[in-house]
């Protein structure tokens, strides 16, 4: 069995904490005195801090220790987190982060800039002046009111598993140490003999003379992260009784870990504690850990072997029902039944595994709306709706780029400079809301703006300027809209960092295709555009309707399918030439899979018409027989076909043959323009 890399493993954690310090400092942004979200900040920096130290980071506990101390004063009050402060602060993230991915190759100058203009805007913030970049400066304006007394009488007494939580005591410790000289006596009554020893539990209870200019907020600040785990008294030493040295030992401690959470409690309440350490009863802390929900951290391409041997035991389960059904033999049906019933628990059972919320998509985006509204000078709110919806982690990953041009897009071509929004009954604040829902077995994702809406008339010129389209060729809206897709085509006036070079909303459009979903635009000139892309929940295993057309079967997803219906003779009759069905008063165009793929001999008598849809869209394909529901696990087809569109995929029979995946997007795209080429009005 492969061992986990702790290198590797602090990278994992670390890029958790810093997705959250980034998510903390956003939000800042917008309630600069919220409390939570500063202490959640300054609790990941300081984990941060503490596990790089562990793991051998040095440079990363270094530069994270200079930016806590900054934002401590925050912490503190002292300042509030303007958006100056903000800013800097997210280039510090970024900063640990690539010390983080890459330390070799990350310039320490850059750290040191940061540090200094951080620390600069903070001094500023807390003198009213300009004062010096320098941590004494900075160590000056946060310093504390001695507390009355010599000093302070701190007991500590941690709950057994602390060690399994990721605590380090001697961390603390030495955090104590920091605010000034320290005496420290460890109390080991409750420790066992070496045989019945487990190195991972707490046995051990401390007391700690402190001597320093520090106060009773400062020492349990040094705990705040580890209230839950921990009893702990503090009085002034003037005041508390002299320490019991009866059986002393003196603890010299190392950082090398990091920190979690504190409650306060008063000296008197720690006894029982030590004393319940020496009895060794530790059932309720037992109890408590069986009673918390556990994670498991699992490498992605594990999920995917996982998804590609469920794959395959889906189609071996198929062969054995179509062989058992095909014979008399009642045990052997019996068992294919009860296969059938596993194996599709299991399918379920392991593509909800690999569902993933849309939060940790929409989360990424906020920190790019954040950056461009700063650089284009256009006050932006980013609004997200549904990021419970859950997708396959496959289609999270593909789906990030193509998000990122639409917002990018949205903000630089949408959403208008303030001094335009204000001539208008718009607020001078742009908005952009990024949404997603189920529609059946879909997910609907949907990117907003309020800016100016699409100007279709220099749409239109541009597409005529690079001869996409002849001058004065009659098109409609939707059409024009379709250029935007072009390679290589853009309405912008000027070439910038973000635009004028036609590359992207063409990526967009491929990459949502290639993922079997569509994309939708619509606009309202002055009021803003949504875009909408329509994906599967998955793209590995989906529920299928066979069907034969010819000698061929076809899959359809049943996700894409509406109702069948069978084509009559007085259908028959009345769509000759039109190909047009009455569905309950609507006109539904529909196609002869006969004839698109040439199939040869004899259609049925009795043919089947599938109404399919595709967001608003309905078409109707004309199938000779429907064979039934069927599992399918999607194939890729080969480069040699990536000029097929008609087709998403392939997959395997129970019968061992291959069956092609009807891509139902282009099939309603071709009945679509069908449609429009014929004589509909006359059917109507």
């Amino acid at each position: 069995m492969m061992e986990l890399d702790p290198t590797e493993t602090f990278r994992q954690e670390a890029s958790d904490l810093l997705d959250s310090l980034e998510a903390a400092l956003l939000d800042l942004g917008q309630t600069p005195q919220d409390s939570d979200l500063i202490d959640a900040a300054f609790r990941a920096l300081h984990t941060i801090k503490g596990s790089g130290a562990m793991f051998g980071f040095d440079r990363v506990a270094a530069f994270t220790h200079d930016f806590e101390t900054a934002f401590d004063l925050i912490r503190k009050g002292k300042i509030s987190a303007e958006p100056d402060i903000i800013t800097v602060s997210l280039a510090a993230k970024d900063y640990i982060r690539a010390l983080i991915d890459d330390p070799d190759s990350t310039d320490p100058i850059i750290g040191e800039a940061i540090v200094e203009e951080l620390q600069a805007l903070i001094a500023t913030g807390a003198t009213g002046g300009t004062a010096s970049p320098t941590c004494a400066a900075l160590n000056e304006a946060s310093a504390v009111t001695a507390a009355d007394g010599a000093g302070w009488l701190i007991e500590i007494a941690f709950e057994p598993d602390i060690l399994r939580n990721g605590t380090n005591p001697l961390v603390l410790l030495d955090d104590l140490r920091a605010l000034g000289s320290c005496r420290v006596v460890a109390y080991l009554d409750a420790v066992p003999e070496l045989g019945a020893l487990d190195p991972e539990t707490c046995m051990i209870a401390w007391t700690v003379e402190l001597q320093g200019s520090c106060s009773r907020e400062d020492i349990e600040d040094v705990f705040m992260f580890v209230r839950d785990e921990m009893k702990l008294g503090i009085a002034p030493l003037s005041l508390a009784g002299p320490v019991d040295a009866k059986r002393p030992t003196t603890v010299e401690s190392e950082a090398v870990a990091v920190v979690v959470t504190a409650t306060a409690a008063p000296v008197n309440e720690l006894q029982p504690a030590l004393t319940e350490r020496a009895t060794g009863e530790r059932s309720e802390s037992i109890r408590r850990s069986e009673d918390k929900t556990s994670t498991v951290r699992v490498q992605a391409e594990r999920l995917d072997e996982l998804m590609d041997r469920v794959g395959e035991l889906v189609i071996a389960q198929a062969r054995l029902s179509q062989l058992a059904h095909s014979g008399t033999d009642l045990a052997i049906k019996s068992i294919a039944e009860e296969i059938e019933r596993l194996a599709s628990g299991l399918r379920d059972s392991t593509m909800g595994v690999r569902m993933v919320p849309m939060g940790s998509l929409f989360g990424r985006f906020r920190r790019l709306v954040h950056d461009l509204s700063r650089d284009l000078g256009k006050p932006v709110d980013f609004v997200t709706v549904g990021e419970d919806t859950e997708l396959d982690k496959t289609m999270i990953e593909r789906l990030a780029d193509p998000l990122v041009h639409l917002i990018r897009n949205a903000i630089d071509h949408g959403i208008e400079a303030p001094e335009a929004r204000a001539g208008t009954t718009k607020s001078t604040t742009g908005r952009i809301e990024l949404a997603a829902r189920y529609v059946g077995a879909q997910v609907l994702v949907t990117v907003q703006d309020d800016g100016a809406g699409l100007d279709a008339a220099r749409i239109r010129a541009k597409a005529e300027e690079q001869g996409l389209v002849a001058a004065g060729a009659p098109l409609s809206e939707h059409e024009i809209h379709q250029f935007l897709f072009h390679p290589g085509f853009s309405t912008a006036r000027t070439i910038s960092a973000l635009s004028g070079r036609g590359v992207g909303m063409d990526v967009v459009k491929r990459t949502i295709e290639a993922m079997r979903g569509t994309i939708d635009l619509a606009t309202v000139p002055g009021y803003g555009s949504t875009v909408t892309l329509r994906l599967p929940l998955t793209l590995a295993i989906i529920e299928g309707l066979l069907i034969r057309v010819g000698e061929g079967r076809y899959i359809i997803p049943l996700s894409a399918v509406e109702e069948c219906v069978e084509l009559t003779a007085a259908d028959e009759a009345r769509s000759r030439g039109r190909s047009f069905l009455s569905i309950r008063g609507d006109l539904v165009p529909f196609l002869r899979l006969r004839d698109l793929f040439e199939a040869e001999g004899e259609a049925d008598p009795h043919q089947k018409v599938i109404i399919t849809t595709m967001g608003d869209m309905r078409i109707g394909l004309v199938v000779d027989q429907i064979i039934g529901s069927h599992q399918t696990v999607i194939k890729s087809l080969s480069k040699l076909h990536a000029d097929v569109t008609m087709f998403s995929g392939a997959t395997i029979l129970g019968d061992g043959s291959a069956a092609l995946i009807l891509d139902v997007a282009q099939l309603v795209s071709l009945g679509q323009v069908r449609a429009e080429n014929s004589p509909a009005s006359e059917a109507a």
